[in-house]
């Protein structure tokens, strides 16, 4: 399911100024193998510490999952502690009293962790371990789990953006099947977009609003034009790559097309952004034809009781590039060893059975409703028979879908990002590529 990430310009410089406390240390790049240990050996009982940010519902069930690993090593128990986000984590790792194995949600703070070394390189272990990279895990989760050549994190779960539409709506309107290109997603915006006696929205074919729910971002609308954040030596390409202009030119032709306005008026009668995870969410009340989002929204809408008939699909892509079909951005959920742990060979063979071991995967991607992580997970035939949860097993599984390129500014260069482009769709940009160069 759906967790908060870290978006905020105060939280990304809160744990900025942490991580920049921190002292470089770990695995530091060493291709020399770890230390390990022989985990079907005689060892004294010992409890490790797994902490999360998990919460509710979602905390008891990734508790659940972290106790099967006593089935597979009998002297090892897992503790696992919910509500600490990545500023509680790397707080312990300063003081010296890291957790064993931390877990975290915002894929964008790895590249951090990997430059100061608050999270051990992993490679070492890697190598211990026998582990081949390649084998284990789709190319797509090597964008957000390591950097500069220092794997300092490893995926557990993740999540895989697509499209979401409204089987009546489409049926309703004689449209046959989802859109593969951002024209035709223009077009059938259009046309399935309806209004109220007086002028208001009724149905939006399509919320263009970049901001208003959390999937629709540059980052989400950026990769179905496949626009670069960076060049090879982490120079920004904003306003070099001309696809970020023609992605930003579809999507203010789609909020102008409605009138900025308006649009926003229906969003406030929505419930604005706080409706995004509740039963009033637009696209699950009916109001909403077609939406980006991530897989846990098949979980909402089971969750939430609602009736809409709907399909899942890639989301659509530049038409002057038709390859991109079939990926998506993708990025969920990582997991590594803090520095300074004092069981280091133990903690890593926790960490590798919470990030390898296909049977806690697959049934924690059925509690949590996020894609599972290993080639292997994916074919999970449970999941592989839903018909609207398989489109992002296959998203997630395509060579060419990816997170943003992550680096040690962590989330700041998506806010500045985001909050350009929020500015640019109210009409208070009047030069954009001028303030793509200036961003």
């Amino acid at each position: 399911m759906k967790r908060p990430r870290t978006h905020g310009l105060a939280g990304a410089t809160t744990i900025g100024t942490l991580l920049a406390a921190a002292c470089t240390a770990g695995g530091g790049g060493s291709d020399q193998p770890a230390a390990t240990i022989d985990p079907n050996a005689n060892h004294e009982p010992l409890t490790l510490t797994v902490w999360s940010d998990f919460s509710a519902r979602e905390l008891g069930l990734v508790t659940a999952g972290l106790k099967t690993v006593t089935q597979k090593y009998p002297w090892m128990t897992v503790k696992h502690v919910g509500s600490k986000d990545d500023q509680a984590i790397q707080r312990a790792i300063n003081g010296g009293t890291p957790p064993d194995v931390a877990i975290s949600f915002t894929p964008d703070n790895a590249a951090r962790f990997c430059d100061t070394g608050a999270w051990q390189d992993l490679t070492p272990y890697l190598a211990s371990s026998k582990v081949d990279k390649a084998q284990v895990w789709p190319a797509g989760v090597f964008s957000y789990t390591s950097f500069e050549n220092k794997q300092c994190a490893l995926p557990m779960l993740t999540d895989a953006y697509g499209l979401y539409y409204n089987s009546d709506l489409f049926a309703k309107h004689g449209v046959s099947a989802p859109p593969k290109t951002t024209a035709e997603l223009a077009d059938l915006a259009k046309k399935l977009t309806e209004y109220n006696p007086d002028g208001s929205i009724k149905v939006a074919g399509f919320l263009p609003l970049i901001g208003l729910y959390g999937s629709t971002t540059v980052n989400t609308l950026g990769h179905a034009y496949g626009a670069k954040w960076y060049d090879e030596s982490l120079k920004p390409t904003l306003g070099s790559d001309p696809n970020w202009a023609k992605m930003l030119t579809w999507q203010k032709a789609m909020v102008d097309a409605i009138g900025y306005d308006k649009l926003q008026k229906f969003a406030a009668k929505l419930g604005g952004a706080n409706s995004e995870f509740s039963a009033q969410n637009g696209f699950e009340t009916g109001k909403i034809a077609m939406m980006i989002d991530g897989e846990w929204r098949n979980a909402f809408i089971e969750g939430d009781k609602s009736t809409v008939n709907y399909g899942t699909a890639p989301f659509p892509v530049d038409a002057d590039q038709p390859g991109l079909y079939g990926t998506g951005q993708i990025g969920g959920t990582i997991a590594g060893v803090p520095k300074g742990v004092k069981h280091a060979a133990e903690s890593w063979l926790l960490l590798q059975f919470m990030t390898t071991d296909n049977s806690y995967l697959t049934n924690l991607a059925h509690g949590l409703k996020n894609v599972p992580s290993t080639v292997e997970s994916l074919k999970d035939p449970q999941l592989q028979a839903d018909k609207h949860f398989k489109p992002f097993l296959d998203i997630f599984a395509n060579e060419q879908s990816t997170f943003k390129p992550i680096t040690p500014i962590g989330v700041t260069d998506f806010d500045l990002f985001q909050s350009f482009a929020q500015k640019w769709q109210a009409g208070k940009v009047p030069d954009l590529q001028a303030g793509l160069d200036q961003l």
